[in-house]
């Protein structure tokens, strides 16, 4: 499959499919005149690399994961290094749970301001 056909299934960019070759996700043959060939499996993998990235992995984390979710393989420290990542989201979750708060309290107070903030009549 080509990287067009690859990108318009997946729903991503070409753009994108490179990048996933760059760095190691995503392999491709080579034809003859230098154009990137995929398997058919090539939809679906972009398809978990999008979700490993949405879960907030770096690539470097994704090119560690893709090689157990496909051979049910886990090398050493793979969970442990994925439960840190679970902390770090969880961490960045409540940070902005936080923010929200805040920021819900500021409309409150612009739509409704106390009365200690109005200001008089003249």
């Amino acid at each position: 499959m080509r990287i067009g056909e690859v990108a318009r299934r997946a729903g991503v960019s070409v753009r994108a499919l490179r990048y996933y070759e760059e760095q190691g996700l995503l392999p491709a043959e080579r034809g003859p005149g230098g154009q990137r060939h995929y398997p058919s499996s090539a939809v679906d993998r972009v398809g978990l690399i999008r979700q490993l990235f949405a879960a907030g992995l770096a690539s470097r984390s994704v090119r560690e994961v893709l090689p157990s979710v496909y051979s049910g393989s886990v090398p050493p420290g793979l969970v442990e290094h994925l439960e840190n990542e679970r902390v770090r989201i969880s961490e960045r979750i409540a940070e902005l749970s936080e923010a929200r708060e805040r920021l819900d309290a500021v409309i409150a107070n612009t739509r409704n301001p106390p009365s200690e903030c109005r200001r008089p009549r003249e």
